[in-house]
């Protein structure tokens, strides 16, 4: 078995991953030419054109750049395997939803089909990385189908991991200065090597430090365990926020208090309607699957309560918003900004917003939705009747009973909240799932403010009914 010098790397899967780690490595590695391979033709000529499939900051720009010199997208997958030295699989492996651990293993069906074209199309001894999120010895069985299925005894694959950090919104510069480059592999003379093969491509922007070797299954494990100790901070800071609402405590001073802890630091201690997004959740569930799978049932019932709590200040916090408007939404208009799980970013998945929404529009509300980048086609998919979309947060507004944030957008905190109020129904309320507005120039206006992890905050004209609405939402 021999592995040279890496030349050509190919990567499975035009998506999230795969897309913006093309990107990154064809503008640092001008030696190496960069290959995607996608089946799906309209995503490789999304890649191909000036409106990109996904958005991230800065990944325009970078594609654009190096397109058509080191840098391919292409439908031709065999041809792609074929000449590549390294071949990193970033396909999707969404939670399965169907047959044994329905609704928490993973669906690595895609996997395992690319894994099979890897073998069948391979002529020479080839590295093959783990970019995807899989489950912990998934390694093993993908060496079974390629022994299984390699057209000749004479090639050897050496299977590595090699997990992505990537935030949406973030990708690109967490890309090009990753806190930390995990590389598992064997402890072989041969995963050695293709260890430091892959090793060397990164050392072309990342630090030598911040690349860390370990073993293959260190690897595959690290990657769930580290979005299971985020999603376990925020779960943390939100139950300490309803703690927060009914002592009279300020949950960001709280977080800040904790954040100058070094020992705790400072990263996700935000309070907020809970997390969204396709990995939290997802990688939440598969390790309490995982858990289950060994018979660890105290373990994986210690990590579904991160689940739990995450799903509680969801439902809370929409309660809280009929709660506070008298009880009754039934008929009233209500104006959601942002839809997106978190900004800079058009997806959508597990997003706070959806349950939100859904909850409103059950109470019998009109729900009015403004998010910058989400597009109209993806919030009527998600609610074809009762949701209407607008692409004007003032339009949006337009005789509003309520305002509910749901994204951090940067632009909602810029508005015109007198313009806006001027246009509402009163008494015109304001929910700020992010704690990102000025509440004091907001009661300064005349809105009711709620704000997760400080309760209902009343206009500065103190009447007896808006006392009452304060100690209201403590009982």
């Amino acid at each position: 078995m021999s592995f040279d010098e890496i030349k050509n790397i190919c990567i499975v899967g035009a998506g999230y991953v795969g897309g913006p780690t093309a990107a990154v490595f064809a503008k640092y590695c001008p030696h190496i030419q960069v290959v995607v391979c996608d089946i799906d033709q309209r995503r490789i000529d999304s890649w191909k054109s000036d409106k990109l499939p996904i958005f991230e900051p800065g990944l325009q720009d970078l594609v654009s750049t190096y397109i058509g010199t080191n840098l391919h997208f292409t439908t031709d997958v065999e041809t792609a395997i074929r000449n590549a030295d390294v071949v990193f699989i970033a396909v999707n492996t969404p939670t399965k939803m169907y047959g044994a651990g329905v609704g928490n293993g993973y669906d690595l069906s895609a996997y395992e089909a690319v894994s099979r074209s890897i073998a069948q199309y391979v002529v020479k001894d080839t590295i093959v990385v783990e970019k995807s999120t899989v489950p912990v010895r998934t390694a093993a069985r993908i060496r079974t189908v390629f022994d299984s299925n390699k057209t000749s005894e004479n090639i050897h694959f050496e299977i590595l991991s090699n997990p992505e950090f990537l935030a949406e919104g973030t990708a690109i510069r967490n890309l090009e200065y990753p806190d930390r480059v995990l590389i598992g592999g064997e402890r072989t003379p041969s995963g050695d090597a293709a260890v430091e093969l892959v090793s060397q491509v990164y050392r072309n922007w990342v630090p030598e430090d911040r690349i860390i070797n370990t073993n293959l299954w260190s690897s595959e494990l690290a990657k769930l365990a580290a979005n299971a100790f985020l999603a376990q901070r925020v779960s943390s800071i939100n139950s300490m926020s309803i703690l927060c609402e009914k002592t009279g405590a300020d949950v960001e001073e709280i977080g800040r208090v904790l954040g100058s802890d070094k020992r705790i630091g400072s990263r996700f201690l935000q309070a907020s309607a809970g997390f969204g997004g396709s990995c939290f959740g997802k990688d939440l569930r598969g390790l309490i699957y995982l858990c289950e799978t060994y018979h660890l049932n105290e373990i994986a019932d210690y990590w579904r309560q991160v689940l739990l709590m995450n799903s509680h200040q969801k439902t809370r916090f929409a309660r809280l918003i009929v709660e506070t408007m008298f009880g009754n939404i039934k008929r009233k208009n209500i104006c959601v900004f942002g839809f997106s799980f978190k900004k800079n970013t058009f997806d959508t998945r597990e997003s706070a917003a959806i349950d939100v929404t859904d909850f409103l529009l059950q109470e019998g509300s009109n729900i009015f939705v403004y998010d910058p980048l989400v597009p109209d086609l993806e919030i009527k998919r998600l609610f074809p009747s009762g949701v209407e979309p607008q692409r004007d947060p003032y339009t949006a507004a337009l005789e509003a009973d309520a305002i509910v944030i749901m994204t951090e957008w940067d632009e909602f905190v810029d508005l015109n909240y007198q313009r806006i109020y001027n246009q509402m129904k009163k008494p015109a309320f304001i929910f700020d799932s992010r704690n990102i507005l000025d509440h004091e120039h907001l009661r300064d206006i005349g809105f009711y403010v709620f704000v997760i992890g400080k309760g209902v905050l009343a206009p500065h004209t103190n009447t007896p009914r808006t006392l009452a609405l304060e100690e209201q939402a403590k009982l």
